[in-house]
């Protein structure tokens, strides 16, 4: 794929400039400049083909190819962006799709992102079209951009009631790049090249698990445009190559900060004003407490997201090939902590058979996980236990209301939280997307008596699958 020379493109930015808003290196066809703003009401509008929150490889990869697709066959001087949903600071955090996009050749300058380009004020300005892939719901926050969505592409259970009205396209299939694969070669097969359909290849193998049948997330759609794509480039690397080598870098998290570590899987949980993280590491925890300055990092993190509690759970593998999970419970407050750890020590329904481990830090307690069957999934309904629990605690008994009062205001300030009256889930926008539907999920979409797959999972079963392959056989054929 050759890299075309670019007329300037002027959007709204809130970042970049004007003259950066460019397609990606040759995965598009030239683009007309904007016209100026006296003659915005006469111009076409901007086509922005938006993937969703979570950004994962599927949804980056859909983006770029669909609107690789739609610039190479629409025969007017539309303009075609695609846009990553996503701030710019946040791909390290996806490791896989760092990984291709170096290995395709594409560089990250040439990139868009969500806090690059100004959606809001290009629908206000009637000047913006978008093109949801790999979602199809705008959350609350780009709720005003609804009435801008003209086609929707994904690959999961529509939600009749949040789906914009506009043209829907719906396959429960592993990949969404799958349904962008078979766009271009029903519509003009002509028009892909190498680069491009080692996009697609990657993405939907790494989505469908290396097609592997025992997991069952390949459907007959998958298996056959990943043939149908090797058919017609022979050169593309081998599946367990480019298998094995993304999914090393989606677990990789050297280089990563600390925050940027617990931001990569992490969930969150309110109960009261209460706000409790959780999120997964792919490392030892022993080797994670070890991190120079781990303290002021845990706490520079829960106060910058007002969290107050940070529940860690590491898995990794051992000598064996056998998963291990270790918990570390971070607060400061140390009614709080001893009540989350109570819930978990005393849990049966699952029983964690917890051990407990060295910790150096007096505010973080550790432990190792015996039972490994116990996913994050299954903890949060604990969590949400331990949260009732404490709050239960506090009750104000009844003829010592001062009293009862004051215990609770300084618990409260101890724990520094804002403790909004009647603050629920629903009624605060997560800090980071929940992970979309594919191969790091808590549902699968092929929601159909196949199983269910969570990122744990996802890590487990790869477990089975030989990861012997050398990083650098990816892309042995160029």
């Amino acid at each position: 794929m050759k890299t075309a020379r670019f007329r300037e493109v002027r959007v709204p930015l809130q970042v970049r400039s004007r003259a950066e808003i460019q397609p990606v290196c040759g995965l598009f066809k030239q683009q007309p400049a904007l016209p100026d703003r006296a003659e915005q009401e006469e111009s076409q509008p901007l086509h922005v083909v938006l993937g969703n929150e979570a950004c994962d490889l599927d949804s980056m990869v859909s983006a770029l190819a669909l609107a690789f697709y739609l610039a190479k066959t629409t025969e007017t001087e539309d303009v075609f962006v695609p846009v990553l949903n996503i701030k710019r600071s946040e791909l390290p955090l996806r490791g896989d799709n760092v990984f291709l996009l170096q290995e395709i050749h594409i560089p990250e300058s040439l990139l868009i992102f969500r806090d690059e380009i100004d959606l809001h004020t290009l629908h206000q300005a009637g000047q913006l079209t978008l093109i949801l892939v790999d979602h199809h719901v705008l959350p609350r926050s780009d709720a005003a951009l609804e009435e801008a969505v003209a086609e929707v592409l994904d690959h999961r259970p529509i939600e009749q009631k949040h789906c914009p009205p506009c043209h829907v396209s719906v396959e429960l299939v592993g990949s969404c790049a799958t349904l962008v694969t078979e766009r271009i070669l029903q519509g003009a097969p002509e028009i892909l090249d190498r680069q491009t359909a080692a996009l697609l290849h990657a993405t939907i193998i790494l989505d469908c698990v290396n097609m592997d049948l025992k997991i069952g997330k390949a459907t007959p759609k998958d298996n056959k445009y990943v043939e149908k794509l090797e058919a017609l480039f022979t050169d593309l690397p081998k599946r367990n190559d480019i298998f094995d080598s993304l999914q090393k870098a989606k677990f990789d998290v050297s280089g990563l900060t600390t925050e940027q570590m617990l931001r990569k899987d992490q969930k969150t949980i309110f109960r009261q004003g209460i706000k409790v993280a959780i999120s997964a590491i792919y490392m030892d925890l022993e080797a994670f407490l070890q991190r120079p300055g781990l303290a002021a990092d845990l706490h520079a993190f829960c106060q910058t997201h007002s969290y107050d509690a940070l529940v860690a759970m590491a898995i990794f593998f051992n000598a064996h090939n056998e998963p291990v999970r270790q918990l570390a419970i971070f607060c400061p407050h140390a009614a709080l902590r001893m009540t989350i750890c109570g819930v978990l020590e005393r849990s049966h329904s699952p029983a964690l058979k917890l051990t407990p481990a060295p910790s150096p830090h007096p505010n973080l307690q550790a432990y190792l996980q015996g039972n490994t069957q116990v996913s994050r999934k299954k903890l949060l309904p604990l969590l949400q236990e331990a949260l009732s629990a404490y709050f239960d605690s506090m009750t104000i008994p009844s003829g010592h209301p001062e009293t009862a009062r004051e215990q609770v205001d300084k618990e409260s300030d101890r724990a520094g939280t804002s403790l909004i009256p009647g603050l629920s889930q629903d009624e605060e926008e997560p800090p980071l997307p929940p992970t979309p539907m594919n191969s790091l999920v808590d549902e699968c979409p092929l929601d159909q008596g196949l199983p269910k797959l969570s990122a744990e999972a996802i890590f487990e079963k790869c477990s089975q699958i030989s990861l012997s392959q050398s990083t650098a056989a990816f892309l042995s054929k160029k």
